[in-house]
Parts: structure tokens; C-alpha cells; sequence
């Protein structure tokens, strides 16, 4: 997971817990698998409406390449 390996997590975990507590650490959790979760269906939702323009007959446009 992005070249991060199981003592880097600890210790970021670690960090995490020392500067937001215990108390504060399910909220913030909460509030990112939310974010995260948002992210998705706006790509998704991009994804499909991309895939629908193409399949409604649109000429996909590309972009120019630089003549030499």
C-alpha cells in the first residue's frame, strides 16, 4: 500500500493516537471513511457519464500531439 509497510503504520498510528487521543480518534475516522467514500461515487459517477457520452455515438476528442 503505496510503499508503506506494517512498522511505518504503527508508528504513524502511534503519532496519530499521542496527538488526537483516544476520545477524538473514532470521529476523525468517521469523518474520513465518509470523505473517502464521497470521493468514490463522484469518480464513479464521472466514469459513468464518460462511458455514456461514448456510447451515445460521440467522437471520443484527442488530444492534439506536438508536431516536431
Amino acid at each position: 500500500m503505496f510503499g508503506i509497510g506494517m512498522p511505518e503504520l504503527v508508528i504513524i498510528l502511534i503519532i496519530v493516537l499521542i496527538v488526537f487521543g483516544g476520545r477524538k480518534l473514532p470521529e476523525i475516522g468517521a469523518g474520513l471513511g465518509g470523505a473517502i467514500g464521497e470521493f468514490k461515487k463522484s469518480v464513479s459517477r464521472v466514469a459513468r457519464d464518460d462511458k455514456g457520452l461514448q456510447v451515445k455515438g460521440e467522437k471520443q476528442v484527442e488530444p492534439d500531439v506536438l508536431k516536431q
